[in-house]
């Protein structure tokens, strides 16, 4: 089973719950509708990977970058900044289609975390950034959200059960794209709803 990182102990989680289109300014940019309901999908734990890939099977990888939270002891005890990793032209064939997503987001190497650090509020301000090759292509923070975290913690604990361990991936704001081989992604998060000159954490990844 692949782990993630809180402090220094390796975390197994048994799978990873993800929000989508829980930014405005994001469900603009690929062109869907207005959920009428928060819209749920699932990662499996084999999904985890600490290497970005630019292709899986010969297929182009877009990045989504998301504010992450990790379950335990009955609530969201700790926070990452996460990338969610999707076959976007595969995505658009499926939706069509009204077909479930998973080819498109379930495949192996499709999440990948920075560290988790321990935080004592959810929904305490939190501001996360993306940048690729030192540029800012992405950033967001919780005002930006449809669904703040503790309501997606009730909606979600409705119908499914969370394990201690489990992340809960919580949508991505406008700026996804292609991911280009060579890269350097570098993600950030700050308290505040602004980038900080001191961050919580610091965190990227180089491009195979």
């Amino acid at each position: 089973m692949k782990t993630v990182m809180l402090a220094n102990e390796a975390i197994t989680p048994s799978k990873i719950l993800c929000i989508g289109r829980n930014y405005v300014e994001h469900i603009y940019e690929l062109g869907n509708e207005m959920p009428e309901d928060m819209v749920v999908f699932l990662k499996p734990n084999s999904a985890i990977s600490s290497q970005l890939f630019a292709e899986h099977q010969g297929e182009s990888l877009h990045y989504e970058t998301e504010l992450c939270f990790m379950f335990q002891n009955g609530r969201f005890s700790s926070v990452a900044v996460g990338l969610d990793l999707t076959k976007r032209d595969l995505q658009t064939k499926l939706k069509a289609k009204g077909l479930p997503w998973e080819r498109a987001k379930a495949f192996d190497g499709a999440a990948l975390f920075s560290p988790f650090v321990a935080i004592d509020d959810a929904e305490a301000p939190l501001h996360f950034t993306l940048s690729i090759n030192d540029k800012l292509v992405q950033e967001g923070h919780i005002d930006l959200m449809i669904y703040k975290p503790l309501t997606i913690l009730s909606e979600l604990q409705a119908f499914i059960s969370l394990n201690d361990g489990d992340i809960v991936m919580t949508g991505t704001p406008k700026g996804v794209g292609i991911i280009l081989a060579e890269s350097v992604f570098k993600v950030t998060l700050s308290r505040g709803l602004h980038a900080s000159t001191e961050p919580l954490l610091e965190w990227q990844w180089q491009v195979s």
